[in-house]
């Protein structure tokens, strides 16, 4: 108990220092090469290392609804090799120069980046500018990549317990919209793909005009500009028209109900609701609310569910944000002899409260604190903020959002929290998945 106690206590002395500790503005500047690539740059100088982020303003959405996956497959193939550098040979040379490097793909952009030394900038420039020009998009590291990534699907989704769950989820949420598929994509698309198809996707979405380049840390803003233009502004733009979705998804009316038999020891419960999308207050509001719900120990579905009743091991509770459309999902594992129903029922109730009754100042005041640390902690980094500046620009259409966007949050008042989740956590919005063993399936 006494642990317990002085956790609590620790976590509030933590989460004030933060907030008074204000974040500073993040100082930018941002423009437009001749053939459209967006370069925005920060410098900071408190230590003597750099990111280059690059985001594709391309991901799962923009796919074939025949073809899915290749978001997630170039995220692999941009390592394979273009007109001046060998196949791994972009790992090879950002290792040697002692720095970091990672891609990540999802829903609505595809991303690469790489930390290193300052003095190392330009070797990342003409790396990234190489592969923006003259990816190898050849039959071989089609191939080779494709059986890398339908490995990768194996190990994440299908045969990992509750892998597929996002899937399902995703796919009674979005009947029209392409948020419907999964990033990584259905194994049968991934084998059906022609190289044609492939280079042709690659010459629509991975140009310079699609694109957003950012630069942050210890650099000289005249000469790195000098370096942007000298790596990338020859790269012609794309002659693709680069489309993006438009379909309105329609209002879920009824809920959606389903039971899947899958690898797993324990039974469990996802509920999700379509909510509305990054950036809009309501968001914002529901996000709070997440964390009031099923952020941590102490948040009031752990407490419930895991040390009042004990019924579930574990519950987590996020809003997820999106370029078109956001999702509000509830993840709960039964404890041993419990049901999916028990559990259910007990979020409902918990639910219901929240549409009823105003969560109280200290809650409100403890998520706020706990979003303000998040924020500032994010921002410790020079890839931290290069990551948050594209973001902004790519999602948010607005890159100064990274110093209103917090201030906005921080404004919402427990009532907004209310009047959301009235709007929006009903049941006639909400997807309800039971995962249950296999074996209970085979022993009915």
């Amino acid at each position: 108990m006494r642990f317990k106690i002085l956790s609590f206590l620790l976590f509030f002395l933590v989460v004030e220092v933060f907030s008074q500790v204000k974040p500073g503005k993040i100082n930018f500047i941002e423009y437009d090469l001749p053939n459209g690539l967006h370069v925005i740059l920060h410098e900071d100088h408190s230590t003597p290392i750099v990111a280059v982020d690059i985001w594709y303003h391309v991901g799962s959405k923009n796919e074939d609804p025949e073809r899915t996956g290749f978001a997630h497959l170039f995220e692999h193939m941009m390592f394979q090799g273009s007109a001046n550098v060998r196949k791994a040979e972009h790992m090879a040379y950002i290792q040697k120069a002692g720095g970091i490097f990672n891609g990540s793909t999802n829903w609505d952009r595809t991303n690469y980046f790489q930390v290193v030394p300052s003095n190392q900038l330009e070797l990342v420039l003409w790396l990234e500018s190489d592969r923006m020009m003259s990816l190898n998009v050849n039959q071989e590291n089609l191939d080779n990549q494709r059986e890398v990534v339908k490995e990768e699907r194996r190990w994440r989704v299908d045969n990992r317990p509750y892998g597929t769950q996002w899937e399902e989820t995703f796919k009674r949420l979005f009947k029209v919209h392409p948020y419907r598929w999964p990033v990584i994509g259905y194994m049968e698309h991934l084998n059906a793909a022609k190289l044609e198809e492939v280079k042709k996707f690659f010459e629509t979405y991975y140009v310079p005009n699609n694109a957003v380049l950012v630069i942050a840390g210890d650099i000289d803003v005249e000469k790195t500009k000098n370096l942007v233009q000298k790596y990338f502004g020859d790269i012609p733009r794309g002659k693709y028209e680069i489309k993006r979705p438009n379909v309105v998804e329609p209002p879920l009316t009824q809920q959606v109900r389903d039971t899947i038999y899958d690898n797993v020891r324990l039974s469990a419960v996802f509920i999700a609701f379509r909510i509305p999308k990054d950036g809009e207050r309501d968001f914002y509001a529901l996000d709070l609310l997440a964390n009031v719900l099923g952020s941590g120990r102490s948040s009031r579905l752990y407490q419930k569910l895991v040390y009042e009743k004990r019924i579930a091991q574990n519950v987590n509770v996020y809003a997820i944000g999106m370029e078109d459309a956001g999702v509000f999902k509830i993840d709960a594992y039964c404890s041993i002899g419990h049901k999916p129903e028990e559990v259910e029922r007990e979020i409902w109730n918990e639910i219901e409260k929240i549409q009823k009754e105003l969560i109280s100042e200290r809650e409100l005041q403890k998520v706020k604190n706990q979003t303000e640390a998040q924020t500032i902690s994010s921002y410790q980094t020079v890839l931290s903020k290069a990551d948050q500046l594209a973001h902004y620009y790519v999602i948010h259409k607005n890159t100064d959002e990274i110093n209103r966007e917090l201030d906005k949050i921080l404004s919402i008042t427990r009532e907004e929290i209310r009047d959301s989740a009235v709007k929006y956590l009903k049941p006639e919005n909400s997807v309800v998945l039971y995962y249950f063993p296999k074996e209970q399936k085979t022993s009915k």
